[in-house]
């Protein structure tokens, strides 16, 4: 991957976590066989073309859940009462 590259797409997604994730899908679809939404010159890595159709604005994201919707709902286990007999 091209270190200017990944500078520029970025500033585009600042989120590192997020730019990484929306890198790795596309190079996923790109190596499947869906075609490029940019026009790469031959030899150029798939990565390199994810990061380009990013710096292009041809792929955006952004995230979807806040913290607040990822906070799982915490449900009480119902209590037992368990009654302990001593053996005879």
């Amino acid at each position: 991957m091209n270190a200017d590259l990944i500078a520029a797409a970025s500033k585009v997604i600042p989120l590192t976590e997020l730019l990484v994730n929306v890198v790795s899908r596309r190079v996923r679809q790109l190596s499947m066989g869906h075609r490029p939404l940019v026009e790469a010159p031959p030899g150029m890595g798939i990565a390199d073309v994810a990061l380009t159709e990013i710096i292009g604005g041809k792929l955006t994201a952004e995230p979807v859940a806040s913290e607040e919707k990822l906070a799982a709902e915490v449900v009480p286990f119902p209590s037992l009462s368990i009654s302990r007999k001593k053996a005879a």
